[in-house]
């Protein structure tokens, strides 16, 4: 078995990537795989996704430059046989592992998990991670993205081959869920209260919709007293709700009318595929390719333009009609990933060490005619 012992690592369970690596780290731990985790802070809103067999490691901090230092301290403590980056925000890790170890770096597989390109940057920030991109190359393996569009984006970004694997699928609440407040209509959206989100859009549309309209975040994040302060400066605080993180939010998501994600750049945007499971449409902003890969049609929901209150607002009211019909659920894809990542994981580490062995056959033999040649 090629990739026995699989490393990888966060800097706390809590976030969309964190949530899909509890998910595929169960599966490998099922397939009969070695797998350790490096932590910074034990904790986070996935913690418990974490399964048992999974050989955690926790520092005790959370700071990005604590895991990333102790990764290549680790790597050489428990000599894995790959290193899996579980997001395009952690490669750095990666990257400082691959230039601290050199050839004791095991193969290292990453995910691209957010969009090529960010909403939020500013012209030259967009251009020096542009630069960061082409550079991945140099201590990657192999990449891979979620979805083909995010797929070509990410190769043309970095020059890499790209593989194709989407996040396994969340858990469907079980049983038949009615609408919460049957003279209420509902508006949900999950995700952290950070700024990548936008949610201050979605609570400004809020100021234009009926006042039987609720809307429910669930999420928890740096920006909450903004957001507060907000709702309370529009007179919302009656029908805006920040409950925090939930585990019940499938649960919430089958009850909402609509599933609303407003933010500025999204990677292959989990929540999205997750409400269309239980039958419940969606609004959201063109924040990734991958938005059009998932709202494949108008029947499932709006695809809207960052920027654009008035459109954001109109989708809402369109969801929300009692006449809108509810589009059918829609399979979530990627029952097969844990398999297909350790098809990957086997096959990336059989390269690497056919590629060891032949290196080592060339240097022996260019020592042999060396020692060999006759002296002149």
């Amino acid at each position: 078995m090629p990739a026995d012992h699989i490393l990888t690592y966060a800097q706390t369970m809590s976030g969309g990537v964190e949530a899909a690596l509890g998910r595929m780290l169960g599966g490998w731990i099922e397939r009969g795989r070695r797998v350790t985790l490096l932590l910074g802070q034990d904790g986070g809103s996935f913690r418990d996704a974490v399964p048992r067999g999974v050989e955690t490691v926790t520092l005790g901090r959370d700071h990005y430059a604590g895991v990333g230092a102790a990764l290549p301290l680790l790597i050489d403590a428990v000599r894995p046989d790959i290193l899996f980056c579980p997001g395009n925000h952690y490669t750095s890790m990666a990257a400082y592992a691959r230039l601290r170890l050199a050839e004791r770096c095991p193969p290292i597989v990453a995910k691209m998990s957010n969009a090529v390109d960010r909403g939020d940057h500013s012209a030259w920030l967009a251009w020096g991670q542009r630069q960061w991109l082409a550079l991945h190359g140099l201590f990657l393996d192999m990449l891979v993205a979620m979805t083909p569009a995010t797929a070509r984006a990410a190769q043309a970004a970095t020059g890499m081959s790209v593989a194709v694997i989407p996040n396994p699928p969340a858990a469907l609440p079980g049983g038949t869920l009615a609408h919460a407040l049957a003279g209420e209509r509902r508006i949900l959206g999950v995700g952290r209260l950070e700024p990548q989100k936008r949610w201050d859009r979605l609570i400004a549309a809020m100021a234009h919709l009926p006042e039987n309209v609720g809307l429910t975040l669930l999420g928890e994040g740096s920006l909450r007293p903004a957001l507060t302060a907000q709702i309370d400066t529009l007179g919302l605080s009656h029908r805006v709700a920040m409950p925090g993180h939930s585990a019940h939010a499938p649960a919430a998501m089958a009850a909402a009318h609509v599933l609303a994600l407003s933010s500025d750049y999204e990677g292959v945007p989990g929540v999205l595929r997750e409400a269309l499971a239980v039958g419940t449409p969606v609004v959201a902003t063109d924040s990734s390719p991958a938005v059009a890969e998932i709202v494949t049609h108008p029947g499932l929901g709006s695809i809207i333009a960052r920027e654009d209150g008035a459109a954001l607002v109109a989708a809402l009211r369109h969801w929300l009609d009692p006449a809108t019909p509810r589009p059918a659920p829609v399979s979530q894809p990627g029952a097969d990933s844990a398999e297909r990542y350790l098809a990957l994981f086997d096959s990336v580490v059989a390269t690497r060490r056919r590629e060891t062995a032949r290196s080592a056959a060339l240097g022996q033999s260019l020592f042999r005619r060396l020692t060999l040649r006759p002296a002149l």
